[in-house]
């Protein structure tokens, strides 16, 4: 059974995002949980909250065994752009974009 958990508008962008969850694709939950803990990304403790979060939905509510979950599918989509504007030179301004993502993990315990 599928067990997903979202996690909307995280000011990292998905980009960055995702190659944290490279690292974390098809491991199993505790594998998965011990590779973020060590990450040194920022990103990582975003997926980290979400792949645990999606964790607990799994044995809480759908009552499966924790030691049979691993991270089946996980994915970094965009979210909103911030859209914040810099002074420049001559009275003119040059546009920053501040991305989010929205991350969504999805754990089973079939393979």
């Amino acid at each position: 059974m599928d067990v997903k958990a979202t996690a909307k508008t995280v000011r990292y962008t998905p980009r960055k995002v995702r190659l944290v969850l490279d690292l974390v694709r098809g491991k199993k939950v505790d594998e998965a949980l011990a590779i973020l803990q060590f990450t040194p990304n920022h990103a990582a403790k975003a997926v980290y909250k979400v792949v645990k979060s999606a964790a607990a939905n799994a044995t809480n509510n759908n009552q499966l065994e924790y030691d049979n979950l691993y991270v089946k599918a996980c994915y970094a989509d965009e979210g909103i752009t911030l859209k914040r504007y810099m002074p420049r030179a001559k009275g003119s301004a040059s546009q920053i974009l501040k991305r989010t993502s929205h991350i969504t993990v999805v754990v089973s315990d079939e393979k």
